[in-house]
């Protein structure tokens, strides 16, 4: 008979975390912790409600799955039991937690994967005025990151883009707009983004309207996040995006997320792995996918005030494992 806890936590930020969507002071999260045997598997989810979660829907929902947990339910059983979405995360993340510690060894090595010795991620440049985000992006590049990752809103598109390039010269850019754009004046924004030499532009118009991106040949490629959670996503991705975003969170754990980075790869898409405000639990459970990724963006917990312990170890731009 295992035991099962399900709690929240609220993890301050250092600095507000602003997107188009508003701003964030704080990471607020789901954990659950499964024990069998004496060996305990723990995994974390972070609501999103541009999802339609929150932490009480997702407690609700993880709380009815309880006493199937008690007794065995299985991951594989799990897919079917609850939608894709941050509380099968945290069941789908514990239960691998528990399976790697009843064997003793790493969730990687159980997948026999193995990790390098450090992950080039981004480090995010939060939406403020021009000169902010340049004195941002300047910062992080002299501590040491050389990916950047710009949110941008529907305002000062180049101004900001101009200011920032300028600021780092060097740097490998991506931009992510979080669905702020508008299919008019799509196609001169991202010829403005590929003449500044942005690596790849991450959703740029809300999901709904992603027809419009057949419309035009992409100067550089166009990455789909709120548009793609699952495997059933893809079909509707091709012609429009050449890469997909793939977070535990949405495709409601590993599980899922090693099948969908298979088929997305085997459909020709190229792979980033990213994360929402989180603590280090939630990177680990991510690890297994830092190989097949051309874009790491993990710094989740690089905004956290404090983080959980043990840590992870990061440093501006990188993720030492």
């Amino acid at each position: 008979m295992r035991s099962v806890k399900v709690y929240e936590e609220a993890w301050p930020l250092h600095t507000p975390f602003v997107i188009s969507r508003g701003s964030r002071s704080e990471a607020s999260v789901v954990v659950v912790e499964i024990e069998e045997d004496g060996f305990k598997g723990v995994g974390e989810c972070t609501p999103y409600p541009r999802y339609g979660e929150s932490l009480a829907s997702v407690m609700a929902h993880i709380m009815t799955l309880v006493p199937d947990l008690q007794t065995g339910l299985t991951r594989e059983a799990l897919q079917q039991r609850l939608p894709a979405g941050a509380a099968r995360n945290a069941i789908d993340s514990a239960l691998w937690s528990l399976e790697a510690a009843k064997r003793q060894q790493p969730l990687t090595a159980l997948l026999d994967v193995a990790l390098p010795e450090s992950v080039a991620t981004a480090q995010t440049v939060v939406i403020g005025e021009p000169e902010q985000m340049a004195a941002s992006a300047k910062a992080l590049y002299d501590a040491g990151a050389r990916l950047l990752k710009v949110k941008l809103d529907d305002r000062l598109i180049s101004e900001r883009m101009v200011a920032i390039r300028a600021a780092v010269p060097a740097a490998t850019l991506i931009v992510d707009a979080n669905e702020s754009w508008h299919p008019e004046g799509l196609a001169a924004r991202c010829q403005l983004l590929a003449d500044l030499g942005v690596a790849m532009l991450e959703q740029p118009l809300p999901a709904k309207d992603d027809a419009a991106l057949k419309n035009f040949i992409h100067p550089l490629p166009v990455c789909a996040d709120e548009s793609c959670h699952t495997r059933a996503s893809l079909s509707e991705l091709q012609g429009r995006y050449e890469m997909i975003n793939i977070k535990l969170d949405k495709t409601g754990g590993l599980t899922e997320a090693l099948a969908l980075a298979e088929e997305a790869r085997a459909q020709g898409f190229s792979l980033m792995l990213g994360c929402m405000l989180c603590t280090s639990r939630a990177i680990g459970a991510a690890l297994p996918l830092v190989n097949q990724v051309r874009f790491a963006d993990l710094d989740g917990p690089t905004w956290l005030a404090v983080d959980v312990s043990p840590a992870l170890h990061f440093t501006s731009g990188v993720l030492h494992l």
